[in-house]
């Protein structure tokens, strides 16, 4: 399986058009999504699901870590804690950041993909995110590749791929239309499973996206 790889797909946008590129780029794709106890679980599976029959991806693994919502530090997971509104101008890590969410993901990927034999693992980080949260810095992927390199068996070749890490919320939408990427089928909200909310910061960073680019979100909103 060296021309194929593992996509971590959470359901929302930018997994949605990073699995659209790793299909482009790859002979063969095995999609992995990982629950932690996050408000909106159920949706984002289903979401996953949908743009997995979508692509026809016959190798699937759904796995949850929802230790996280016990260690909980996060308003994802926290029901103590409040998903606040938007703010798109504020500088400060918001508290919808899961402690080193991605460093927990990207280490079952890596298990998978060294059982499987695939040569990369796609995933949708974007170090634009207002959220600035630390674990979507290209830094962050630089540091985790030479674990995996250290980690792994010595004949073992897997690179972590962030196709779309440098890329705007606008510029990722119109690589989405570009490649046809299922984003009707995506799932971005924080809070809400049926209508989007509109006003979380994961709501409010694909609706300015969207609008940047010119294009209408395909998505319901309250």
């Amino acid at each position: 399986m060296a021309d194929a790889a593992i996509v971590l797909v959470s359901g929302g946008m930018d997994s949605c058009v990073t699995a659209a590129v790793a299909r482009e780029e790859c002979g063969e794709i095995a999609f992995l999504h990982i629950s932690y106890g996050q408000l909106t679980e159920a949706r984002e599976r289903r979401a996953y699901n949908d743009i997995a029959d979508f692509y026809s991806v016959e190798k699937r693994l759904d796995v949850s870590i929802e230790y996280l919502a016990k260690i909980g530090g996060s308003s994802l997971t926290d029901r103590a804690m409040t998903v606040g509104e938007a703010d798109l101008t504020c500088s400060e890590i918001p508290n919808t950041y899961v402690p080193f969410r991605n460093g927990n993901m990207l280490s079952i990927a890596a298990s998978w993909a060294e059982v499987l034999g695939v040569s990369a693992i796609y995933i949708g980080a974007v170090a634009e995110d207002s959220s600035g949260y630390p674990d979507c810095r290209p830094e962050f992927y630089t540091a985790f590749q030479a674990a995996i390199d250290a980690g792994t068996k010595p004949a073992t070749r897997i690179e972590i791929r962030t196709p779309i890490i440098r890329l705007s919320k606008a510029e990722i939408v119109k690589k989405g239309f570009e490649l046809g990427a299922p984003l009707e089928l995506s799932w971005s909200c924080y809070r809400e499973n049926d209508l989007a909310c509109g006003t979380c910061d994961s709501c409010a960073l694909r609706l300015r996206g969207f609008d940047a680019a010119g294009i209408t979100d395909p998505i319901p909103y309250k």
